[in-house]
C-alpha cells in the first residue's frame, strides 16, 4: 500500500526555519520531519511513498537523492569507470519513494489529484509533511476495511493552551486543570482513501481537500473517523518546532516507535 505525503506548503507561519528549505525538511533531532514521518509508517511495513513536492521542492528531491552517500560509508572510485562502492546500510532499507512535482501554488486536493497515476486504482493513505504521532497505522488500516466507506480520516483530542478554571459565585477557584484535554475530536491529517475518493476530485489548482471533497464524502456517509488517543503534534511554529526538538533530545518522543 502506497503512502501519500503532501510537501509543498511554504509554512509560513514557520518563517525562521522555512523561509531557505520545505518545512517537511525542517529537522527535529538533526533528521527532517519527513523522515520521522516516513519512520512511522515503515514501523508497520508500508515503505511505499508518493511526495507531492511544492515549495522548494527540488531540495527534498536532492535530499533522496544523496541519502546513500549522506547515511553510509562509501568508497568512490574516479576514472572513467567511475563507481561508488558503499560499505555499510542505514535503516532505512526498501524503501521507494516517489517524487512528484504538484507545482508552487497548488492546493492539497489538486496536489493528490496529480499523483492518481502512481497509486494504480489501489487504497492508499495520506498524510501532511508537517505532524508526528504515534499512531498504529496498521490499527487504522483494519478499522478502514471493516467500514466500507471511502475514506477514513484519524482525529484527536488535542490540550487546549490554557489552563480551565471553575470559578463560584464568590470568585473562589475551586478546580485548575493545566492544559486539559478538549473535548472536540479535530482532524490529526492521517487518512487513509479508497480509489473512489478521485471522483470528488478535479483538477483545479485551488482545490483544497480539507473543504469539498471532504465534507461532499461527509454529505455522502463517505467518511469515518478512527479515533486516536495517543500522542499527535502538527510543526506549524517556532514554538511548535523547538518543542518538538526537546522532546526529542531528551528522550521522551512519543512518536518514535521504531
Amino acid at each position: 500500500m502506497k503512502i501519500v505525503i503532501l510537501c509543498g506548503g511554504q509554512g509560513t507561519r514557520l518563517r525562521e526555519e522555512t523561509e531557505y528549505r520545505p518545512k517537511p525538511m525542517v529537522e527535529i533531532g538533526g533528521r527532517p520531519i519527513l523522515w520521522h514521518i516516513m519512520k512511522t509508517y515503515a514501523q508497520y511495513g508500508f515503505r511505499e511513498f508518493v511526495l507531492c513536492l511544492g515549495y522548494r521542492g527540488n531540495m527534498i528531491k536532492d535530499y533522496f537523492l544523496n541519502y546513500e552517500a549522506m547515511n553510509n560509508d562509501f568508497t568512490i572510485h574516479l576514472g572513467q569507470k567511475q563507481h561508488i562502492t558503499y560499505h555499510n546500510s542505514h535503516a532505512e532499507q526498501d524503501y521507494s519513494v516517489t517524487l512528484a512535482d504538484t507545482g508552487q501554488d497548488a492546493m492539497t486536493g489538486s496536489r493528490l489529484k496529480q499523483v492518481e497515476r502512481y497509486l494504480d486504482g489501489n487504497t492508499f493513505m495520506l498524510t501532511y509533511g508537517d505532524g508526528v504521532a504515534d499512531i498504529n497505522v496498521q490499527a487504522a488500516l483494519a478499522y478502514h476495511q471493516a467500514h466500507g466507506r471511502l475514506a477514513t480520516m484519524t482525529t484527536v483530542r488535542p490540550p487546549s493552551r490554557y489552563g480551565n478554571v471553575r470559578i463560584d459565585a464568590g470568585g473562589l477557584i475551586s478546580e485548575f486543570a493545566e492544559k486539559p484535554r478538549s473535548e472536540a475530536w479535530v482532524n490529526a491529517g492521517y487518512f487513509i482513501f479508497n480509489p473512489g475518493i478521485f471522483d470528488y476530485l478535479n483538477n483545479d489548482l485551488d482545490l483544497v481537500l480539507e473543504r469539498e471533497p471532504l465534507e461532499r464524502l461527509s454529505r455522502d456517509g463517505q467518511l469515518m473517523a478512527y479515533r486516536h488517543d495517543g500522542f499527535f503534534y502538527a510543526m506549524d511554529t517556532y514554538r511548535e518546532y523547538i518543542y518538538l526538538n526537546d522532546l526529542w533530545s531528551s528522550g521522551r518522543a512519543p512518536w518514535k516507535i521504531w
